[in-house]
């Protein structure tokens, strides 16, 4: 199997190759879309040290979390696990959810998103150590409407 190289880029973080569609900085670190298709986004977050997630949940979107790097520990649901590299848990769809690094190193972690409606704003925070938790009031008027369409 023959390596690819033309255009792949390294990064300090094992010398990651790939080239990421979009890049967002967040408080707790950043998160790169590496792949994006009918139904389904893949990302790679990146968790600073001694940082965190909102505790949130999604209404449309469930998500599958992979430990690349360090060592996790998520809020899944009425769980919280301890995820090594190589580890990995899936999020359902509603189900209360966070990453924290409590460790000295990044934590890394690759996240595959399915569903109907993947967007940004289908985000529920309970808890937000930014700030970004919203009132229910403020949460209702950015949540994405959808429509049915009727047939017959």
């Amino acid at each position: 199997m023959a390596q690819v190289r033309a255009g792949a880029t390294g990064t300090a973080l094992g010398g990651v190759k790939s080239r990421p569609i979009e890049e967002e900085r967040r408080p707790w670190g950043s998160f790169h879309t590496l792949e994006e298709g009918p139904g389904y986004k893949v990302k790679r977050l990146v968790i600073r040290p001694g940082q965190r997630l909102s505790l949130q949940k999604h209404r449309h979107r469930s998500e599958h979390w992979v430990v690349v790097a360090g060592t996790a520990t998520v809020t899944n649901g009425a769980q919280v696990l301890r995820l090594g590299r190589r580890a990995c848990t899936v999020i359902p769809r509603q189900a209360w959810h966070r990453i924290e690094n409590r460790g000295r190193t990044p934590v890394v972690v690759i996240e595959v998103q399915h569903g109907a409606y993947l967007g940004e704003d289908d985000i529920i925070r309970k808890q937000d150590d930014y700030g970004r938790a919203a009132s229910r009031e403020s949460r209702a008027a950015t949540q994405p409407t959808r429509t049915r369409e009727r047939r017959g």
